[in-house]
């Protein structure tokens, strides 16, 4: 329960303002089982202390009321989807009330002559991509936890996963929004046309802006065809992770374009098969890997997938690698399993820190150097896996405890550093959230880093949107 006389306040408005008919407050829970749930997320960062409240928001005028009421009272809201977040960008702690938009879970509209679809913030990838598989379209955004991650939730940290070598992350699937300033006006941005360059891109500005700017509450995405065809799967062995990802450098600099290009190290293969048992991996191509080996999984899609697989893997074994093509769609569901049961496989021994960085194509063998030295200097493993499509690399912590120890976050510092030095970035689908906002003015430099802090103050002059995600605020004083 809220402990000062101000969270007393904005909690007795609270229950007046989202009471039901009967008195009893409908959408406000103090449950400590809710605000526990709300102190963390995927990312493994759990808030120091309890929230001051949740509430569960089921139309666009609950959110307007509620930040409506948190900015006349200055209290902060933290808004949450599914909370698969892997930055800490959607974790609730003291003085704060979270917004949950999960209960905003309609598909307000499905068009297929378009080829767009209308829905609220709460509605899953999975049941959008289910809906639009009876019009033979689909949504092409793939994070891995898809089945579960929210549509708006990926929009906020403009999300991305295995398919965006192809396909890119969310943003380029979003045509418009529906979002609720601080002061509780409701905006729409965007359009429905294929085409549109009137004014600023507002959709793209809060598209990746993590819950700072505005709440999305609905959106209007672009879907498309589905690919015709069965998808061809390349699995190659290489000899460690440098070799392959030079050979995933060697498909890039082909101009070919698979749809998905993943690279999987030794490490993190040994725990997948320690976690799934020798039987997951029977009939695999991971079952045939010899000790100190990395995998490279690419798949080609539509009409061309023949055509295409067979150049990609002519790449590969050109580049090295120890080549497998198939047309099995069951075998190659079963490969790519193993892959999606990484983090699983991570989890069952620790608690993990997934780290998100990217560089550019050309430079993933230096990463991934960089990455081993990084390891030994520091004497711990660091399992990663890549999207080595698109350059995205995810090294992985695993450590026992709540918080990561000094040598994780010491070794996750000269990562960051790396990744930036090559040309890279601190993030490429997770977003900075909580956890990286240390490292963001690096990046972005002096005057990036306070033009963008202008843009939040001028969307949320009070500061109750999501405070201290993206940008430090533990100096500055309460308002």
């Amino acid at each position: 329960m809220p402990e000062s006389s101000a969270d007393i306040d904005v909690l007795a408005r609270l229950r007046t303002e989202f009471a039901a008919s009967d008195g009893v407050a409908a959408s406000v829970s103090v449950e400590a089982a809710d605000l526990d749930r709300v102190r963390e997320d995927r990312s493994g960062r759990r808030a120091p202390d309890r929230p001051i409240a949740v509430v569960y928001a089921t139309s666009i005028d609950d959110v307007q009321r509620l930040l409506r009421l948190a900015t006349a009272t200055h209290t902060p809201v933290v808004p949450r989807g599914a909370g698969t977040g892997l930055a800490g960008g959607a974790t609730g702690g003291p003085g704060a009330i979270v917004l949950d938009l999960s209960r905003m879970n309609r598909i307000l509209e499905l068009d297929p002559i378009d080829e767009l679809a209308v829905v609220e913030a709460g509605v899953l990838n999975g049941d959008l991509n289910a809906a639009a598989a009876a019009h033979g379209l689909w949504y092409a955004p793939d994070p891995a936890s898809r089945a579960i991650s929210s549509v708006g939730g990926n929009i906020a940290t403009n999300a991305g996963g295995l398919l965006c070598a192809k396909y890119g992350v969310t943003r380029e699937a979003v045509l418009g929004l529906a979002v609720v300033l601080a002061d509780g006006r409701l905006v729409r941005t965007g359009r429905r046309t294929v085409k549109g360059v009137t004014g600023y891109d507002l959709t793209a500005l809060l598209t990746g802006s993590e819950g700072t700017l505005g709440i999305i509450v609905e959106a209007t995405v672009r879907l498309r065809p589905r690919p015709e065809g069965e998808p061809v799967t390349i699995a190659a062995a290489f000899a460690d992770v440098e070799a392959a990802a030079a050979g995933c450098a060697a498909v890039t600099a082909a101009r070919l374009r698979p749809a998905m290009l993943e690279l999987v190290d030794d490490l993190g293969l040994g725990r997948v098969v320690d976690h799934l048992g020798a039987a997951a991996i029977a009939g695999t191509p991971v079952e045939h890997l010899a000790p100190g080996e990395a995998l490279v999984i690419a798949q080609a899609d539509d009409t061309d997938a023949a055509v295409r697989a067979a150049r990609i893997a002519e790449v590969l074994r050109a580049a090295g690698g120890r080549v497998e093509v198939s047309t099995d769609t069951v075998a190659a569901e079963r490969l790519i399993g193993l892959r999606r049961a990484w983090h699983p496989a991570l989890a069952a021994t620790g608690e993990v820190l997934i780290e998100d960085i990217a560089v550019p194509r050309s430079k993933l063998p230096d990463m991934f150097r960089v990455i081993g030295e990084i390891g030994r200097r520091h004497g711990i493993e660091i399992p990663t896996l890549a999207h080595a499509g698109d350059g995205n690399l995810h090294p992985n912590f695993v450590f026992t405890g709540d918080e990561p120890p000094a040598e994780v976050w010491a070794a996750a510092d000269e990562l960051f550093r790396a990744a930036v030095a090559l040309g890279g970035t601190l993030t490429g689908e997770h977003g900075v959230g909580i956890l990286k906002r240390r490292w963001l003015r690096d990046e972005l430099g002096d005057d990036g880093y306070d033009l963008q802090r202008g843009l939040k103050a001028l969307f949320d002059p009070a500061g109750v949107l999501n405070p201290g995600v993206m940008f430090d605020v533990s100096n500055e004083p309460r308002r």
